[in-house]
């Protein structure tokens, strides 16, 4: 098969030849460049740069190669050097010399973009609509923990009373930016490449306008140099798979660490868990696993597509066709992780029990005996200070902060008498639900709060 460069014969050697294939990775684009084509095939006879019965034979046959193609009876394969010469050729071998007319005004240069646009378009939809089917499994989870205590941890310690459910409502915080990421990335590749062909368009009468309005682009692309060289959105796409991946990342390991004897906050049903092969009395966090780790994979990609370009001048360059393996691997990294996510949620579950215990060691209440006495008049740092040295007085007699005496609590500070401060009424004050409750307001744990926001998160997750 003649390459779409070549007029005679070739001396190019087969072993380089075959180093420079791309056939075999981005045969995954076939449906997006036949689609190109038949785009370009109709304005091509519209601005009479075709005969309109050519044009009009160029696009059913196009069409008919798009059906096969979805169907999997049509594959890209044998000698043709890349998709798009594939595509060239099956339309020759359909249509005989009319299949040759459909490269004019185009180069392979903005095939390949266009087809890349497209691709990614379906991958962002696709993530944005796995990053809110995480959100709905999380808020379905979250919503029967609303008054499920546990301690919030800073530095790994112990720090605050929460609920299960603000926990997790912290985790669907950050899956809502991740939405948008892919969202906003996409708004910035909504335009066509198609007709800026190698470097600097074409001198025939394209109209780019109606090619970029037929392949649903919101507008075609503002410079024909920059359309060729242009891969920021791979860029984009990787680096809010990245964020994503460290997100999704962060919560597995909680979740591996939640799920352990050493926490004992939850268990994995065995449709997320494995037994080990040697040990019978153990179940395993292997999705949690797997999907922290595959995030060291994102993170490659997004480092390669950036090098991938960095010392290459404008316009295309061969080096650029590196760039689909790359992001291939990292949207099949996505779609995988997003489901098994999902799917880890479901299999999650809680001990409130366990993560109630939790809250009896460790002072969690602390906070909230200072801001007693601030409300009482003392100045913060004094209270501060204060909660601190009743805290080294409980140590001491081996008790909780409500179980200390009046004389227990002016001994360790005098701005517990000047406070006047009851410790008849700590009990009820230190308790943590009441410590929780008392968080009402925006972005804080109270029940009320966090269930106000689990309802506006999955209203926005099924929009």
């Amino acid at each position: 098969m003649k390459k779409l460069w070549e007029t005679g014969s070739s001396d190019l050697d087969p072993r380089a030849e075959a180093f420079m294939s791309s056939l075999y990775v981005d045969r995954a684009l076939l449906s997006e460049d036949i689609e190109g084509s038949i785009a370009h095939a109709a304005m091509l006879g519209a601005q009479g740069i075709l005969p309109a019965e050519r044009s009009a034979a160029l696009v059913a046959t196009l069409k008919d190669m798009l059906r096969e193609a979805s169907s999997g009876g049509l594959a890209a394969g044998g000698e043709a050097e890349d998709v798009h010469s594939f595509v060239e050729a099956e339309l020759t071998k359909r249509l005989g010399d009319a299949g040759k007319s459909v490269h004019a005004g185009r180069s392979r240069n903005d095939q390949v973009a266009l087809d890349l646009r497209l691709y990614l378009r379906k991958a962002f939809e696709r993530a944005e609509r796995g990053v809110n089917s995480c959100i709905i499994a999380l808020v379905e989870l979250a919503e029967q923990h609303t008054h499920s205590l546990m301690p919030a941890y800073t530095h790994m310690r112990r720090a605050q009373p929460i609920s299960l459910a603000f926990h997790l409502a912290a985790w669907c915080a950050a899956l809502e930016r991740d939405a948008s990421r892919f969202v906003d990335a996409w708004r910035r590749a909504d335009e066509c490449p198609l007709g800026s062909g190698a470097v600097a368009g074409s001198g025939l009468s394209l109209d780019r306008e109606s090619t970029a309005a037929a392949l649903g682009f919101s507008r075609p692309s503002r410079n024909a140099m920059d359309a060729t060289a242009d891969r920021d959105a791979c860029v984009d796409y990787a680096a809010a798979a990245s964020t994503l991946l460290m997100h999704l990342s962060r919560y597995c390991e909680e979740i591996i660490l939640w799920t352990g004897a050493e926490y004992g906050f939850a268990e994995l049903s065995p449709s997320c868990s494995t037994g080990s092969s040697i040990m019978p009395q153990k179940r395993n966090p292997d999705v949690a696993e797997l999907i922290r780790g595959k995030s060291a994979s994102a993170f490659g990609g997004l480092m390669a597509l950036l090098t991938l370009q960095k010392g290459v001048p404008l316009g295309y360059a061969r080096d650029m066709q590196e760039d689909k393996a790359i992001l291939f691997d990292l949207v099949k990294i996505v779609d995988g992780c997003l489901e098994a996510f999902s799917l880890l949620v479901a299999a999650l579950i809680p001990k409130p029990d366990n993560m109630r215990a939790a809250l009896d060691e460790g002072f969690v209440e602390a906070t909230d005996l200072a801001e007693l006495l601030v409300m009482k008049g003392i100045p913060f740092r004094d209270a501060y200070g204060a909660t601190k040295a009743a805290i080294a007085a409980a140590e001491g007699a081996g008790k909780r902060l409500h179980e200390l005496s009046k004389e227990a609590l002016a001994a360790s500070s005098p701005a517990f008498s000047l406070a006047g401060l009851d410790p008849a009424a700590l009990k009820d004050w230190l308790d943590p639900a009441a410590c929780v409750a008392r968080r009402s307001h925006t972005g804080g744990p109270a029940p009320a709060t966090v269930e106000r926001e689990l309802r506006r998160l999955r209203e926005k997750a099924m929009a």
